[in-house]
């Protein structure tokens, strides 16, 4: 096992009922900017919640931070955010909303243009404090310091890290509205976020080993209930809670990370605009395909515990184990190969290019580069 330190400070409130508590944890007398989607929070009751929650205190609303939140729309929050002395922020909606609540929080006090926070981690100063009410499972940015944020202009998607929130407000309830594509693509970016953490060196931690597989094997048991019972409190707070569980940070304890599917979806989703979840599906099989000598090891374990393969070679076992996960994405609804989605060879061609241009090596060997991520994106063509 690696050497790590290990700290998340967020309050975590789950389950039903729990938006009445919000105004408990925000401190009063603060000037709060309360930041939202595209409305569907007006639909399912959940905006109505919150204002009773916030009844009597001084805030002000901040609408239409989009899905791969767009700095553009992020500049004009941070400049309302200065005119108005805010102070502390509440997110109300998925992770693309918190995620960019997460670099207002950091730009609001930033002497300089908030894109260069996203292209550089370093700069980070000074960050308003910040709490959210979740309504769509899939990022774990409720429990972690991650932001993910792309620029129309550049056509160009990034990771960084922030902070992270002082409390969540969980309630499964808030879910039952999602569309069902939404919920196809959340579970499958729970399933890669686990994957990333677990998917690389065998041996290094048998107990966070046995807990990705418990998050996995969850999300396969559940998987029809949540596509197809909408209202199942149950199935819905275990989804809830495998997606907050599978990023913030307790399966990652001394073990070594990948990271590589999710950085060539985000050039998917950055040039396409193919949602980051339903990219992810596409790219993993791949990435198993071309890199199965290097992570065989870990496959087979991975085919053996969440699928039950245990008999033949070990390439006819971790044959079926590729197709075994490729087949759980499409049992969700959605499709797994890049001419299904439109995505041709200009594309493969321009993300090789932009990995080579940076410089950049992911994965836990650090060979993920243009040529390799051309290799996995021709996989599954």
């Amino acid at each position: 096992m690696n050497n790590f330190v290990f700290r998340n400070p967020t309050k975590l409130i789950f389950g039903k009922g729990t938006i009445a508590r919000l105004a408990e944890e925000i401190p009063a007398g603060c000037k709060l900017m309360v930041t939202f989607g595209g409305g569907s929070v007006k639909k399912n009751g959940v905006y109505d919640q919150v204002t009773a929650a916030l009844k009597g205190r001084d805030y002000i609303e901040f609408w239409g931070i989009e899905p791969n939140p767009k700095i553009e729309t992020l500049r004009k929050a941070v400049e309302q955010c200065r005119r108005w002395g805010v102070d502390y922020l509440l997110a109300v909606g998925g992770g693309s909303v918190l995620d960019g609540t997460k670099l207002i929080a950091a730009a609001v006090k930033y002497n300089g243009d908030a894109w260069d926070l996203v292209r550089n981690n370093a700069l980070i100063g000074e960050i308003l404090p910040f709490g959210d009410v979740m309504t769509l499972p899939a990022t774990a940015s409720e429990m972690n310091r991650n932001a993910v944020i792309s620029s129309i202009e550049t056509k160009e998607k990034f990771g960084m890290k922030v902070d992270y929130p002082r409390f969540s407000i969980l309630d499964p309830q808030t879910t039952f509205s999602l569309p069902k594509y939404q919920r196809a693509a959340g579970m499958a970016d729970t399933f890669i976020h686990v994957m990333e953490q677990y998917m690389t060196v065998a041996g290094e931690s048998p107990l966070m080993d046995r807990w990705s597989e418990g998050i996995l094997q969850t999300l396969v048991e559940i998987a029809p209930s949540v596509l197809e019972n909408e209202n199942d409190y149950d199935s819905m707070a275990n989804y809830m809670l495998c997606a907050t569980t599978g990023l913030n940070g307790f399966i990652a304890m001394g073990v070594t990370e990948d990271w590589s599917t999710h950085q060539i979806g985000h050039e998917l989703t950055a040039i396409n605009g193919l949602t980051h979840g339903h990219t992810l599906a596409i790219v993993f099989p791949g990435l198993l395909k071309v890199l199965r000598d290097q992570k065989m090891a870990k496959i087979l374990q991975y085919g053996e515990r969440v699928w039950g393969i245990h008999d033949g070679t070990p390439e006819e076992r971790a044959a079926r184990t590729i197709d075994a996960t490729e087949n759980f994405f499409r049992s969700l609804g959605l499709q797994t190969r890049l001419h299904e989605v439109g995505i041709g060879e200009d594309i493969i061609l321009e993300i090789e290019r932009r990995f080579n241009e940076r410089g950049v090596a992911f994965g836990e060997g650090r060979n993920v580069n243009g040529t390799i991520a051309r290799r996995i994106l021709e996989a599954v063509k």
